[in-house]
């Protein structure tokens, strides 16, 4: 609820639409802290070799998906084409990511999550982009 508060009570509010940033901002975070997890739990795998290309592509998109969060926050003055581009890095990076974990859902339910979440979040990054026009 706080962020929202933040944004209504932003002195230069964004045009962006509000609910769509909002979704977006939120799944990133959910998103981010996913994938950190799911990272740290393939570590912990017995066949933690299987999953090196998981634990890359889980950090990959938690750093992209932190960055996105941070730069739909931000309100003033905003630059739509970094915006879009920061957004569609963070698809690209939720696609591979939920595609690697799906490899290995069947065998570790963490990664059957971060799939989840990370298709979750794609969804919500092309709703803003579709937003945008």
């Amino acid at each position: 609820m706080s962020i929202r508060e933040m944004l209504d009570k932003h002195p230069r509010p964004t045009t962006l639409d509000r609910e769509a940033l909002l979704r977006c901002l939120d799944e990133c975070v959910e998103c981010a802290a996913t994938c950190t997890s799911c990272a740290d739990a393939c570590l912990g795998e017995q066949d933690v070799q299987a999953l090196v290309r998981s634990v890359r592509l889980n950090l990959d998109c938690a750093d992209l998906c932190d960055t996105v969060g941070r730069i739909v926050t931000r309100q003033t003055e905003p630059d739509l084409g970094v915006i879009r581009t920061a957004i569609d890095a963070c698809v690209t990076a939720c696609r591979a990511c939920a595609a690697e974990c799906d490899r290995h859902a069947a065998h570790h339910e963490h990664c059957r999550i971060c799939a989840d979440v990370c298709r979750r979040c794609e969804r919500a990054c092309d709703d803003l982009l579709a937003t945008m026009g």
